[in-house]
């Protein structure tokens, strides 16, 4: 017999999410009942909602208490996470024993392919060279952009080896930069193998040309940029924020761009998001913001509905899982 399972989220991003075409698959694996369900209906299906065994769930996730998940889903054995970080809501899934598996790995394509995008062109001095041309003129512009280094042979600093930071390091193995690496958590030889010497972050931020940040988005990590990493950096250096903005000391970073006009900051995320109303990022000419645009987005998000898809047959043939997330790794991962 099939295993009931739901589709459930305060967000109206299910049906993006979720597809008609992995709904078919969804159906082909476990008896999925229909509709889109929030929050609200855990009270007024709460006789129907007790034989749930699985949820498939994106952004909008309810987070419930330990307690109103062994009262309104008794029977649940599993939720299908489609979409990145779950830290908000799993831990009290994770103590009733409901197991919990996330699309982190489909969200961080994006980001990663991004991430090296963004990379590439700070070395070439995209966006400054862009910002000057605008303002000063061509030959502004080109005399900038000739004192930097450039794209061979240079050092690129990368934040954290998670997910999304070991998909950017495979990435960067088809150019010629020397790779740095900072992340307590993997081991050297875990680095060696995706091209990556470990550093600390005094000899990242001093010596990298550029410098992107995908450490995870925990209390211990809340302020670890400051102002002494920053003002380091070489001569037009570059700071990439994909990660989160909480470990950004923000007047850290202003304070260093305002004594550096060479230095440059490419943030998609910023602590608080959007930054505040008189905010120095939004005026500052070195500081290049962009709306959290590096996740899925338009026809991205589809992959996460899809991986969830796939990860739901696996454990329903009792496969080994690819993506299941457990208590300890919430400790250190976004």
């Amino acid at each position: 017999m099939r295993k009931r399972a739901y589709l459930l989220s305060n967000s109206d991003a299910l049906p993006r999410v979720y597809t008609p075409e992995t709904l078919e698959r969804l159906r082909s694996l476990v008896d999925l009942q229909p509709g889109f369900l929030t929050e609200r209906d855990l009270e007024a299906r709460a006789v129907e909602l007790s034989q749930a065994e699985i949820l498939f769930s994106t952004w909008g996730m309810p987070a419930l208490s330990s307690e109103r998940i062994a009262q309104a889903l008794p029977r649940l054995e599993a939720v299908f996470y489609g979409a990145g970080s779950v830290q908000y809501f799993a831990r009290p899934f994770l103590k009733n024993r409901v197991r919990v598996f996330s699309a982190w790995a489909a969200n961080a394509v994006p980001v990663a392919e991004y991430t090296v995008a963004q990379i590439v062109l700070a070395g070439k001095g995209f966006y400054q060279a862009m910002r000057r041309y605008e303002r000063q003129g061509r030959e502004a512009s080109a005399a900038y952009a000739d004192a930097l280094p450039g794209n061979y042979g240079i050092r690129v600093g990368i934040l954290g080896a998670g997910m999304i930071g070991r998909m950017v390091l495979e990435r960067l193995r088809a150019y010629e930069y020397e790779v740095l690496a900072f992340d307590p958590y993997v081991s050297d030889e875990a680095l060696a193998r995706l091209g990556a010497r470990r550093a600390g972050l005094n000899e990242i931020f001093s010596t990298c040309q550029v410098v992107s940040n995908h450490v995870a988005n925990l209390p211990a990590t809340v302020g670890m940029l400051s102002y002494d990493l920053f003002s380091a950096l070489p001569p037009g250096g570059v700071f990439l924020n994909t990660g989160r903005g909480a470990q950004v000391v923000e007047a850290d970073l202003v304070r260093a761009l305002a004594q550096r006009p060479d230095l440059t900051a490419v943030l998609d995320v910023t602590h608080p998001e959007p930054p505040q109303e008189g905010s120095p990022l939004l005026s500052q000419p070195n500081v290049f913001l962009t709306p959290h645009i590096a996740g899925s987005k338009g026809r991205e998000v589809e992959r996460m509905g899809a991986y969830m898809a796939e990860e739901c047959a696996r454990y329903l043939r009792g496969e080994p899982t690819l993506y299941e997330v457990t208590a300890q790794m919430l400790e250190t991962m976004a």
